[in-house]
């Protein structure tokens, strides 16, 4: 069982929203707490959020996703699906994007698909090392990439030696739609002297740190955070302890086919 910040974090979904998603009834947590009241979450619950983001994002409203989950996806969630599929249509140019959740979604309805993805998790230790870094709150996940081309250009008039694969450090405790706090990191042979935002400092160590592969595009990222949760939930002696990581290993600036590009997820582990 998943805590409700930690489930946030596994599913990519925002804490606000699954509290939204609970008071309207559309994704109740698995338990609650009698005596701190705290919400808990299990992996088994992940199709279902999956298919609530589906529906959500392909505009239905929550009394009809209310309605078609109560239908099992049979039925009624086909006359409706093809209903938005004609209104989509009208809105070709601004609702591109809608009309192909809603073809995701069709493809679950027919074949049945729990949106399941399994990947390998390693176990590694992470030694700590000392880096340049550049931490700031942005706008949204999207924005990273600016936040990179700032870094790059201090890199660029500046004397650094890096040493080892650069990534990044995501020290909210949740998944957040906005104002993340997010901290880049360039591990570096010595370090320099620190400039404004443009810090040196030692990364500390990470005793047990899990780690799996996203390929493809970014948006293949949430698929992998969910394996993590599937794992988690069956090796419960462990939970999530300290912010997660990722490094791009192969992103826009190195490769031009989205289709082949790779991310590791890091998420600290401790022993329960």
């Amino acid at each position: 069982m998943f805590k409700i910040g930690e489930f946030s974090k596994l599913t990519q979904v925002s804490i606000r929203m699954l509290r939204y998603y609970d008071e309207t009834g559309l994704l109740t947590p698995a338990k609650t707490d009698p005596w701190t009241g705290y919400r808990m979450y299990s992996a088994e619950q992940i199709p279902v959020l999956n298919r609530i983001i589906y529906l959500r994002d392909s505009g239905f409203q929550v009394s009809e996703i209310a309605a078609i989950l109560n239908n099992e996806f049979s039925g009624l969630t086909e006359e409706e699906l093809d209903r938005k599929s004609a209104e989509i249509l009208k809105r070709i140019q601004e609702d591109r994007e809608k009309l192909r959740k809603i073809e995701i979604a069709r493809k679950a309805v027919k074949a049945g698909s729990k949106d399941e993805m399994h990947c390998q998790i390693l176990m590694k230790s992470i030694p700590a090392c000392q880096a340049l870094t550049l931490r700031r709150t942005i706008p949204d996940y999207y924005a990273e990439g600016e936040l990179w081309k700032e870094l790059s250009s201090f890199i660029s008039e500046h004397p650094v030696q890096i040493t080892d694969c650069v990534f990044s450090v995501y020290h909210d405790p949740d998944y957040r739609e906005r104002d993340v706090d997010v901290e880049l990191c360039v591990p570096v042979k010595h370090a320099g002297t620190s400039a404004g935002r443009f810090l040196y400092r030692t990364i500390e160590a990470v005793p047990v740190m899990a780690s799996t592969m996203a390929y493809g595009p970014f948006s293949n990222i949430a698929g992998s955070y969910a394996a993590f949760a599937g794992w988690l939930q069956q090796n419960s002696r462990y939970r999530m302890s300290g912010p997660d990581r990722q490094i791009v290993h192969r992103g826009p600036w190195n490769e031009d086919d989205p289709a082949r590009y790779l991310v590791e997820l890091q998420i600290p582990l401790t022993l329960t």
